[in-house]
């Protein structure tokens, strides 16, 4: 038994326990918590400074998830053997759950916090990252550091048509819709996740669903917040105040700024042109010795630039760049921009650029994936690339971010759905998407040049599928609000919410939803989703002018496919010793062959970039998986001569034998001079023995059958 042991139970709706522990590790943390779940144990820990350091006026949060190896039994591969830089999947789950405890933290604290959350044991019919935002906030809530919690998350699938609260793996392939759920005991704070094509209502019947359990979640972590007694947190100075100065500021101008964001000026650099124009100028009246805190003007200016639009939109129904709320930017957009790739596409929205490219690979092109939970391999990847040109910057390439990771996990989320099914699909399938241009969602606009380059490589989705980013301002006081849709950067970072939804004409693919405000009311949720339909089908309409429908086939310099299926047994024949066979082929061919044991069968794919080649290589793999058929006519090789006859290989690895009674009509006493080795001959084969599965073949029945002479007729 542990000691100090403190622990509390949660039962979900189908009867299995989550079980809560603190108290017994890692005590030296501000906050420590094990989280149970079947086999499956998360350690997640938080530590917090007691001070902020000078002139921070944001929270400095890190989130770290990570798996240990040996929580299921495993050895990290590579040359160091140990766990290192986070996988794209961590990455993925210390996004989620640091967008659903950021915005809980209070406004004005600001001190250094990390959370650290450690997947210690492993258990294959639980999904670890479905725990990993409950494990955090727990840790905080037997922590004194200062939280607006308890959050929960989980995960919500449905599954023949039932909602289902964190399902097994198993379970969750068969799921029509998958959504990672955010929390707190009277909000919905944060959403990602996918489906196959679902209606606004089924999706809000989701996150209703899911937030049930999520209040559950969070009484059990404000009775063992009480159970620890850190119901009293610690306090904190983190801000400084100016409130003349501040006043001067609001005085001066709040109006001016008011005027300025008025004008709705549609281009970005512009806007922020006139802003700065009015910062500076307040900074050189005051003057050097002005004999207020310098660090707080940048603060309260921002402050009041935030407020000044904000009330545009809610006291006027306008927008910094003059759009109506649900009115979309304009959008062009072209396939086949680029020659030499396979597919390729430009969309453009606004201010917002993407350069997307598809690009087809064989079977060996496959993403490993080796992590300490889920392994396998990837058909089917996108990768998104943010430079710092495309908003104006200087910034070092330092490789994808967590933001980069983020952005690319949504949109191959939103385009993964509408891919043929994989035994129609021979081909590893990569998407890139290039930002040029930035001024809010970009990710969005990353599918939409997806889709459009998919189909001009010719790869047959079920339909296109495009994206919007909708967003929200919300007066608390007055329970006024502003649902916006195809958001700009700028609204992006003033508003409450950035809500992202994709999908097809039929439905939605995807959705990724933070919330900068305490919640969203369902209804408020509702609207926001029919909204953004309405978006998605304007651009569904604008992108489709473009290219409705995938190219009927692959461009002349993509690599050409063939699938074909043979027997289990014969797939050794095919490979040959040590691969001879197959090696041969695709040298002599210049194809690459790729033959898999699928369904205890046979998968051959034949890939080639010359027609002639795949067919050489396709007539040679043929020949040697085909059986044998009696009456049918083979070009055969003689192999050796016997006294009774020859031996011929009628097919590769085949021979039969040529009796000598089989060669010609007439009559032959010996084999001498007859047949030679090496020799290329026209047989046929008469007959199969049925029990030696010998082959008999015959030549003579080939040739002309000779006239009796007139004689013997008489006779």
């Amino acid at each position: 038994m542990l000691p100090n042991l403190i622990t509390k139970t949660i039962t979900l709706v189908d009867g299995r326990e989550i079980v809560i522990e603190t108290g017994a590790l890692a005590k030296q943390a501000d906050g420590s918590v094990v989280v149970r779940m079947g086999k499956a144990m998360l350690l997640a820990t938080v530590v917090a400074k007691k001070d902020a350091m000078d002139g921070v006026d944001f929270l400095p949060l890190s989130v770290d998830y990570q798996e240990k190896f040996a929580a299921s039994g495993k050895i990290p591969g590579g040359f160091l053997k140990r766990e290192g830089k986070l996988s794209d999947y961590e990455v993925l789950i210390s996004r989620l759950v640091d967008r659903a405890i950021r915005p809980i933290f209070p406004d004005d604290y600001h001190a250094d916090t990390q959370v650290a959350i450690t997947l210690m044991s492993s258990d294959e019919e639980v999904l670890p990252d479905a725990l990993a935002g409950l494990a955090a906030s727990a840790a905080l809530a037997v922590s004194d550091i200062p939280f607006n919690g308890p959050i929960s998350e989980v995960r919500v699938a449905k599954i023949d048509g039932n909602l289902v609260i964190n399902p097994s793996p198993a379970l969750l392939e068969k799921a029509s819709l998958e959504f990672i759920v955010a929390g707190s005991l009277e909000y919905i704070l944060m959403v990602e996740g996918e489906a196959s094509e679902i209606s606004e209502d089924e999706m809000v019947e989701a996150l209703q669903f899911a937030h049930e359990e999520i209040k559950r979640h969070c009484q059990a972590q404000v009775e063992l917040t009480k159970l620890v007694g850190k119901e009293q947190k610690r306090e904190y100075s983190h801000e400084k105040s100016d409130t003349a100065l501040y006043d001067k500021m609001r005085a001066e101008l709040y109006d001016q700024l008011y005027a300025a964001v008025s004008q709705q000026i549609p281009n970005k650099n512009e806007r922020s042109t006139i802003i700065k124009a009015i910062k500076d100028a307040f900074v050189e009246n005051l003057g050097e010795e002005h004999g207020f805190e310098a660090s707080l003007i940048g603060p309260y200016f921002h402050k009041l630039h935030k407020e000044a639009a904000r009330n545009l939109t809610l006291n006027e129904k306008k927008r910094l760049d003059g759009r109506k709320l649900n009115e979309i930017r304009p959008i062009w957009s072209v396939v086949d921009y680029l020659p030499s790739a396979h597919g390729s596409a430009v969309f453009t929205r606004g201010e917002t650029q993407s350069v997307t490219t598809c690009t087809l690979g064989t079977k060996m092109d496959e993403q490993m994936v080796d992590g300490a939970v889920i392994s396998g391999y990837n058909k089917f990847f996108l990768h998104y690339n943010f430079p710092g040109f495309s908003t104006g910057e200087v910034k070092p390439n330092r490789g994808p971010g967590r933001r980069e990771v983020g952005h690319g996990n949504l949109a191959m989320r939103a385009l993964k759905k509408v891919l043929p099914p994989e035994n129609e699909n021979p081909y590893t399938i990569r998407v890139v998407s290039d930002i040029l241009e930035s001024n809010g969602s970009s990710s969005m606009a990353t599918v939409c040049a997806g889709s459009l380059a998919l189909m001009d490589a010719g790869i047959q989705i079920k339909a296109p599928v495009t994206g919007i980013a909708m967003g929200m301002i919300s007066d608390a006081k007055t329970g006024r609000y502003a649902v916006l849709s195809d958001i700009l950067g700028d609204e992006d970072h003033l508003g409450d919410m950035d809500f992202k939804v994709t999908g097809t004409e039929k439905g939605i693919t995807a959705c990724q939803m933070d919330l900068k405000v305490e919640g969203l009311d369902y209804s408020v949720l509702k609207e926001a989703l029919y909204q953004a339909k309405e978006g998605r089908l304007h651009i569904l309409n604008e992108i489709t002018k473009t290219l409705a429908t995938p190219r009927p086939d692959l461009k002349p310099h993509t690599p050409r496919s063939f699938m074909m299926w043979i027997p289990k047994e014969l797939i050794g024949a095919v490979i040959g010793p040590g691969g001879k066979v197959i090696q041969e082929i695709q040298k002599d061919t210049s194809t690459t062959i790729v033959i898999e044991e699928v369904d205890n069968q046979g998968k051959i794919n034949v890939f080639s970039a010359n027609q002639t080649n795949m067919d050489a290589a396709i007539r040679r793999i043929k020949a040697i998986v085909a059986q044998p058929e009696i009456g049918e006519v083979y070009t055969g090789k003689v192999k050796n001569i016997q006294p009774f006859g020859a031996f011929v290989e009628f097919m590769p690895g085949k021979d039969g034998l040529l009796h000598i009674s089989e060669i010609k009509w007439e009559r032959l006493e010996s084999m001498e001079g007859v047949l030679e080795p090496g020799e290329e001959i026209m047989v046929k084969l008469i007959d199969v023995d049925k029990k030696t599965g010998k082959f008999k073949l015959s030549r003579k029945v080939l040739l002309p059958k000779p006239e009796k002479p007139a004689g013997k007729e008489q006779e």
